[in-house]
């Protein structure tokens, strides 16, 4: 779905257990370019990404995720 000048995902994300996790994923995939907004949801196990496709990929959004240790 593309919304304005970004495009918003949906993202499952398993390994999540603790508000401290949903606050380590929403701060660290913030600090990525073209990343615009994103709200992790604990009992959907799930982020909505806002983001500039063509300043980050979704699949760079993932692999972020992946590194901090959760599966996307």
């Amino acid at each position: 779905m593309t919304i304005g000048r970004g495009e918003t995902s949906i993202i499952g994300i398993e390994g999540m257990g603790c508000d401290h996790c949903r606050k380590t994923i929403e701060q660290e995939l913030r600090l990525l370019e073209g990343v615009i907004q994103i709200v992790v949801d604990l009992e959907k196990k799930q982020a909505e990404v806002k983001f500039d496709p063509g300043r980050v990929s979704l699949d760079q959004i993932k692999s972020r995720i992946t590194e901090l240790g959760y599966e996307a």
